[in-house]
């Protein structure tokens, strides 16, 4: 690619960090250590002053903030908009009471002792969408809220058993309904045309956006006329009967239309439990039911505290933790935030080849030094000074042993080129195992993942019966017969 000088570009007054609550753990761990490279970068000074630019973080589930910012920006917190003399009003928010005009969200939960607990959810999904399309031939639009049954889980082991129920059992169920005459209760039949969709990290870049497009298609029985009289490509999306997701619905589906979810166990951190339950109820009555498991005794004592927990839930969010300087972060992450600081100080060492040019003595060594100890010691003290100093200390043996064994003709580069001559000092974080200067590409990357290979040489097939679909019984009258499970129950035949 061809350089082309401009002039210096001015660093950017105001950051906006939005759902801080998501920067911890690993991802919190390294965007602090990043982060530490990107404020000095954004700093820059007008009349001898260091001017640094203002952080506006947001967030609806926090505790001990101040410690978290601190490891993440190194910053003091204070509280916008302040707490003023009314808790209920002040100015820029409003606490709005529940009436008829704001219904609001309503929460429950259903213990099941000695039921299993896929058999419970079965139960309650097939309960909701009967009694939903039993509104909707009442009431029509008006009942559209809660025709999307928003299915939460825990594990994608946990939603992987529930697809498969949806796609069996419960459709028995719903079909049953409609001879059953149980009030309220009507037949249904799920979309064959995808119905049930999942929210998950299973799922691609490109197929999201198609679910969020389904999720925001609302049941009208006039617009889903018109859409069948268009042409195939025009027709766009079709609403959803069931969405299943994991935690990735917790974080920027703002769909208003949702007014219906159902937790499959109580989740084991509260703020992903307030985050994932305020995607219904946001425009139109919601009802959030946790299905809890009575085989574990968390769900167990959430289901006694209920109303107690609920009404008290923020002051349960848990505490999270950031460690930057952690050893195992300085691992993965030292080497990008040293030499990001190195290359970025000045066009000096700016291009490929500036690796090649720099020494410990070099001014702009000298000041990523300074400045990523000084770092490491207002936010672990002392000894993570100590950490810092040995850690940079190693690596910069690292790198000028390196570019002094290139060979003769050779040069060091940060990135190697194909003419054969430039030698990478960075290195990407593939199978080739993990160096000193292995910087990663993508902060999505916190481990490397491993690949399956099934060797089915050797097997003894012979003699092996085929595979066969199972068939669900049925009665003389031709109805399908089976437990909540979709198998035979005892004495079926």
């Amino acid at each position: 690619a061809r350089t082309i000088a401009v002039p210096l570009l001015r660093p950017p007054d105001l950051i906006i960090q939005d759902e801080l609550h998501l920067i911890s753990g690993p991802l919190g761990t390294m965007v602090g250590l990043y982060e530490a490279a990107v404020d000095r970068l954004a700093t820059w000074e007008l009349d001898g002053v260091r001017v640094q630019p203002k952080i506006i973080a947001s967030t609806a589930t926090v505790r001990q903030a101040d410690a978290q910012v601190d490891s993440l920006f190194a910053r003091t917190v204070r509280i916008f908009p302040a707490q003023g003399l009314d808790v209920e009003d002040n100015f820029f928010s409003k606490q709005v009471s529940v009436d008829e005009e704001n219904p609001g969200r309503r929460y429950m939960g259903i213990f099941a002792p000695g039921v299993r607990h896929k058999t419970a959810l079965i139960r309650v999904y097939t309960a909701f969408l009967s009694a939903a399309q039993y509104l909707y031939d009442a009431y029509g639009q008006d009942a559209d809220p809660w025709m999307t049954l928003v299915g939460y889980f825990n594990s994608l082991r946990e939603l992987g058993g529930m697809k498969r129920a949806t796609d069996d059992s419960i459709n028995v169920r719903l079909r049953r309904m409609g001879r059953a005459g149980r009030p309220g209760m009507t037949y249904r039949s799920l979309s064959a045309y995808r119905g049930v969709a999942e929210l998950t990290s299973r799922r691609s870049a490109t197929e999201i956006p198609e679910i969020l497009d389904q999720l925001g298609s609302p049941f009208d029985p006039v617009a889903e006329q018109e859409r069948k009289l268009r042409q195939p490509r025009d027709r766009g999306a079709p609403p959803l009967d069931v969405l299943l997701a994991t935690n990735m619905i917790s974080v920027g589906v703002d769909v208003p239309r949702l007014g219906l979810m159902v937790v499959a166990g109580q989740p084991k951190n509260t703020a992903e439990y307030i985050q994932a339950t305020s995607r219904v109820g946001r425009r139109f009555p919601g009802l959030v039911c946790t299905v809890f498991n009575w085989t574990r005794p968390r769900d167990i004592s959430h289901y006694e505290r209920f109303e107690h927990y609920h009404a008290t839930f923020y002051q349960h969010v848990e505490a999270l933790s950031v460690t930057p300087f952690a050893p195992r972060a300085l691992d993965r992450g030292l080497s990008g935030a040293l030499v990001s600081l190195v290359r970025l100080a000045g066009i000096e060492l700016n291009d490929n080849d500036g690796a090649s040019r720099a020494s410990r003595e070099h001014e702009y060594v000298r000041q990523a030094t300074e400045q990523l100890i000084e770092r490491a010691g207002r936010v672990t003290g002392t000894q993570g000074e100590d950490l810092v100093r040995s850690a940079i200390a190693a690596r910069m043996d690292q790198w000028m042993s390196r570019n002094a064994n290139v060979s003769s003709g050779a040069r060091l580069g940060y990135r190697d080129k194909r003419d054969g001559l430039t030698v990478g000092l960075l290195s990407d974080p593939d199978n080739r195992g993990w160096t000193y200067f292995t910087c990663l590409n993508s902060l999505r990357d916190v481990e490397p993942t491993s690949n399956l290979v099934l060797n089915e040489y050797g097997l003894d097939r012979e003699g092996e019966p085929p595979w066969q679909r199972f068939k669900a019984p049925t009665t003389d009258s031709g109805e399908e017969t089976g437990n909540d499970d979709g198998e035979p129950e005892l004495g079926d035949e």
